[in-house]
């Protein structure tokens, strides 16, 4: 009788999950605030009520989570692990409830009692756990894997810091920690009972088995518990919930008993506070030694322990560990995680006791590398003392490797030794280091760039060697996001008008958006298009305000540069047009100029001292326009700080002009370009990334392509190249250059940006001078073209409906097909 009332009682509980209704929405909301937080309507707070909408949220995804578990345990199903050191997620409380189908009952039911979903939303805090557009990218991936029903799993770091927090005191960037787990997130579920135990230090020694063979003993190590926080990842209104799996760092031993009965508390915790540092911040200041270590110590902690809990689940329902890739597929996302190969090596030889070849060949076929830069200081290269240190049974496996293929090139190149230091893992010098980049390349068996450009040099320079040995291995993913968040969510104007215009079928194929142009020339169509811009850039302008204290003209042009601040991604470019601007209006007041408001946002990486410097430039080129009432309305100049996930969900759909101007061949794809393009901007933009394939959709009249091409400044490169020549040729870019010499924008710290003014006049590496006379030429283009505002927005609508290939459904789908073998 007992258990018929359980099972009742079990049956009325599921039934109540299942309640997708607003008054269901309203009643799981209340029980979970009294029951779950114990509050009341008169104690809870802001947050309280935030989290009791979670919840019952999140109640309702985790059913659907269960049964999508089951079901692949019960398939076997071939699975895909995502491994990346970063995962931004931003906010998911109106993510999961827009891929539940429940934005209506949810808003409904809150309204009923009182709150405004957007006010509780504004009480998620951003998970901080990437820096910038590779962290985005695996959020987006994460996100349609689920949606296209693709067993998969993210691995990752659950990093209790993550970035930083950035504020702008005196227009320099200051760093704070980002504590986003303050009070807690209603969307991680830990699950100490999978535990793994990852090893460093230590030393190896060698035994033989009972048959004579040698095995490999790695002994005496520190050991770290890596706990796995689970998140759900719901697919788009199908019922399909996926996880991401979060590792964070634990010490073996809370403390030692014995410091602590001496009275040495400090020392008695002073292992579980060095043990726990390596998921306390993400991406540590490399500058310094203990930072490099950390670092390492970072990329090794999660992937041995993802490739733990890889091997447990595969060995729960199959017996040959060497058929490991007929179950699993894994992504390398960048260069981080590639120590993988050589973990997972070590697993198959030493623990499961395969005979070398046949572990390399699981290994190979199991794993598949993205890469996501040329940029030489992204590739990772670790001392060869480091890595002896802090790793010495994986150097060994490395070098195994290295010596293995290094024979195979040998017999392919034969006598070619400058061809054999060229391609070798390990890069001789003064100090030998492990080139993490080659190992990738050599143990997996599908290497991708993320657009058609980067990959080709990849092929034709990066990577050059080895395309002419492992050709089949190469391939393009251009990379994509996911419409479900950077159009539906982040734009519900702009969403509600396409929909009501041709349907909703462009959620789940972003293809479907091309239904759109016929209606640039209708002209009631182009007024709401307008219309739902215009709301947006309000929107803008008031945040603006409040935060900034500056008040922007929302009819003027919004020109944005947000992502993150690196030399090769020009910001620099962007603000000494501002500038040449700011003094042709001062030379000439009545001259004719399009009223612009200049957004900038992104973060610097903390060791990186120009790009800090680069900051501080903006902001005093923006103290000394906002402040000049000379020019009145003609121009503002904003720096938004602390860029991330929800802020560009503000920035987007209000910006009018997209600035893509990183210098040709450097910029790996981009993705903030199709996030600006899917919310109706135009490009400005050099034939770097993903530019190229937007102006193949779009058509060349619909966006504003300017400077040299990535083989015409490898060829400069080559001949030799002065800025001096186009700063002289060029009066507003040397006039701009001289003000800026002259100690104008700093007035107190003389001197403060002669750094800038050295770099551009010596040896400009990045071609800021050689470009900047075509970039004004290509925004004076802009200018005439958005005073035609038919015409704009008629390109804005033509942007928007030919963005179906840069859907991360699509990218996710190539990859499916091509790389993992899943359908």
């Amino acid at each position: 009788m007992k258990s018929k009332v359980v099972n009742s009682e079990a049956a009325k509980v599921k039934r109540y999950h299942k309640d997708m209704t607003k008054d269901g929405m309203r009643v799981s909301f209340v029980a979970n605030r009294e029951y779950g937080l114990a509050k009341d309507k008169y104690t809870a707070t802001l947050h309280d009520n935030f989290m009791a909408t979670s919840i019952a949220v999140r109640d309702r995804i985790v059913e659907r989570w269960m049964v999508t578990q089951e079901r692949y345990h019960d398939e076997n199903a071939k699975r895909v692990y995502y491994f990346s050191m970063e995962f931004l997620i931003g906010r998911l409380l109106g993510t999961n409830i827009i891929n539940l189908g429940l934005e209506k009952e949810t808003r409904e039911a809150l309204k009923e009692m009182g709150f405004d979903i957007d006010e509780l939303s504004e009480n998620e805090a951003d998970a901080g756990l990437g820096n910038g557009g590779l962290g985005r990218l695996a959020a987006c991936f994460l996100d349609s894997m689920a949606t296209l029903a693709i067993p998969a799993h993210g691995y990752g770091i659950r990093f209790e810091y993550g970035i930083f927090k950035q504020k702008i005191v005196n227009g320099y960037q200051v760093e704070y920690p980002d504590e986003w787990l303050r009070q807690g997130n209603p969307w991680e579920f830990q699950r100490a009972e999978y535990n793994v135990k990852v090893r460093f230090y230590g030393k190896t020694y060698i035994s033989h088995d009972d048959n004579g063979k040698p095995r490999v003993h790695w002994i005496d190590t520190s050991d770290v518990l890596a706990t796995p926080y689970d998140v759900p990842v719901p697919g788009y209104k199908n019922d399909i919930v996926n996880t991401l799996r979060l590792w964070s760092a634990r010490a073996s031993e809370e403390f030692d008993l014995s410091y602590f009965n001496d009275g040495d508390y400090e020392h008695a915790v002073l292992n579980k506070m060095t043990t726990e540092n390596i998921s306390k911040v993400l991406y540590p200041n490399d500058n310094i030694s203990q930072g490099r270590e950390l670092r390492l110590k970072q990329e090794y902690f999660f992937t041995a322990a993802s490739l733990a809990d890889i091997v447990r689940r595969y060995k729960m329902e199959n017996k040959d560990v060497s058929e490991l890739a007929s179950k699993a597929a894994i992504q390398l996302n960048d260069t981080h995680p590639s120590i993988a190969i050589a973990e997972l090596m070590r697993i198959l030889v030493d623990e499961e006791n395969l005979e070398w070849d046949a572990a390399w060949d699981a290994t190979v076929n199991t794993f598949a590398y993205t890469n996501h830069t040329i940029m030489p200081e992204a590739l990772e290269c670790w001392p060869v003392g480091l890595f002896e240190k802090l790793l010495p049974r994986h150097l060994q496996i490395i070098y195994e490797i290295n010596f293995r293929f290094l024979e195979e090139v040998a017999s392919k190149f034969p006598g070619d030794n400058d061809r054999l230091r060229r391609m070798s893992i390990i890069e001789e010098g003064d100090v030998k280091k492990v080139r993490m980049a080659h190992l990738a390349v050599v143990g997996s068996h599908s290497i991708n760039g993320v657009s058609e450009l980067h990959s080709l040099l990849l092929k034709t320079r990066l990577f050059k060697d080895f395309y002419e040995i492992f050709p089949e291995k190469f391939n393009n993913k251009t990379n994509g996001i996911t419409q479900r968040r950077w159009l539906k969510k982040d734009n519900e104007k702009l969403s509600d008008l396409i929909t009501g215009a041709i349907g909703d079928k462009w959620t789940t194929d972003l293809y479907k958006l091309e239904k759109l142009l016929p209606l640039k020339d209708d002209k009631q169509f182009r007024a709401k298009w307008d219309e739902a811009k215009s709301a947006n850039k309000k929107y803008l302008a008031d945040h603006i305000r409040k935060t900034t204290g500056i008040a922007v003209d929302p009819s003027s042009m919004f020109d944005v540069q947000v992502k993150r601040i690196h030399e090769y991604k020009r910001q620099l470019l962007f603000s000494l047009y501002v500038l040449s601007e700011y003094l042709r209006i001062k030379s000439d007041p009545k001259a004719e100029m399009l009223p612009r408001t200049f957004i900038f946002g992104g973060k610097a990486a903390p060791g990186y001292a120009m790009a800090k410097l680069i900051i501080k430039f903006i902001n005093s080129v923006a103290e000394v326009i906002n402040h000049d009432r000379s020019i009145k309305d003609k121009m503002k100049v904003v720096f938004l700080e602390n860029y991330c996930v929800s802020l560009a969900e503000k920035i987007f759909p209000a910006s009018d002009l997209s600035e893509q101007i990183s210098t040709a061949g450097t910029e790996a794809s981009g993705t903030g370009c199709m996030k600006f393009m899917v919310n109706g901007a135009l490009t400005i933009g050099t034939l770097d990334g993903a530019n190229i394939e937007i102006a193949e959709e779009v058509g060349k009249d619909n966006i504003f392509i300017f400077g040299l091409k990535a083989n015409e400044i490898e060829e400069m490169r080559y001949r030799g190249y002065n800025p001096n020549e186009y700063i002289e040729r060029c009066r507003p870019l040397k006039d701009a250059i001289e003000l800026v010499r002259s100690n104008f924008l700093s007035p107190i710290e003389f001197g403060l940006f002669d750094p800038i003014i050295y770099n551009l006049t010596s040896s400009d590496y990045f071609f800021v001078c050689a470009d900047f006379e075509k970039y004004l030429k290509a925004q004076g283009t802009v200018s005439d073209t958005y005073r035609d505002r038919t015409g704009w927005i008629k390109r804005s609508i033509i942007n928007v409906a030919k963005s179906g290939k840069f859907s991360s459904d699509r990218t996710i789908k190539d990859y499916a097909k091509d790389i993992w073998g899943i359908r």
